[in-house]
C-alpha cells in the first residue's frame, strides 16, 4: 500500500471512531436528562422507573392537599380518573395552584409509589390543560369504558 493511500485511510479511520465518540457522548448526554411523561395509571402499575427523574400529570384530587403548617412542606393526590399517585413537595406553590385543577408535577418515585417532587406547574387559565394530561386522561378513560371500570 503506497503511503498516501495509507495515511488517507488513517485519516478515515481517525475522523469515523472520533465521530462514532462525540454522537454516543451527545447521545448519552440526552438520554440522561430527559424526564418522560407517566400518568398516575402507569405509576400504579410500576412502569415507571424508581429513582429517576420523572414528570407526572392530571387532576388534584378534592381533599387531598394537606400543608404543613411550620414548614412549606404539602401533599396532594393527583389523578387521572383510574388511580391516584401520592406527590409530596417542599416548596412555593403556583398561584393557580389548587383542588381540582391541572397539575403536572416532576420529580423521582419512590419505592412506596410516591412522587418527591422537585418542581410543581399548573394551568395558567380555568380553559387549559396540559396536552400529555388531557392526552393521558383521555386514554386512561378508553381503557377503564374498556374494562368496564368507572370513570
Amino acid at each position: 500500500m503506497h503511503a498516501i493511500r495509507k495515511q488517507r485511510l488513517q485519516w478515515v479511520i481517525f475522523t469515523l471512531v472520533a465521530s462514532s465518540t462525540a454522537i454516543g457522548l451527545v447521545v448519552y448526554t440526552l438520554g440522561q436528562n430527559i424526564n418522560y411523561f407517566y400518568t398516575p395509571s402507569q405509576i400504579a402499575r410500576g412502569e415507571a422507573p424508581l429513582g429517576v427523574p420523572v414528570r407526572a400529570g392530571g387532576m388534584v384530587v378534592r381533599g387531598s392537599l394537606v400543608r404543613d403548617s411550620e414548614s412549606l412542606d404539602v401533599a396532594f393526590d393527583v389523578s387521572d380518573g383510574v388511580a391516584q399517585l401520592r406527590v409530596e413537595y417542599s416548596g412555593i406553590l403556583p398561584d393557580l395552584f389548587g383542588e381540582g385543577q391541572a397539575a403536572i408535577v416532576a420529580g423521582v418515585v419512590d419505592a412506596d409509589a410516591i412522587l418527591q417532587a422537585t418542581e410543581v406547574l399548573a394551568k395558567h387559565d380555568e380553559n387549559y390543560m396540559p396536552p400529555e394530561v388531557a392526552d393521558a386522561m383521555g386514554e386512561a378513560y378508553r381503557q377503564s369504558i374498556g374494562s368496564g371500570g368507572d370513570y
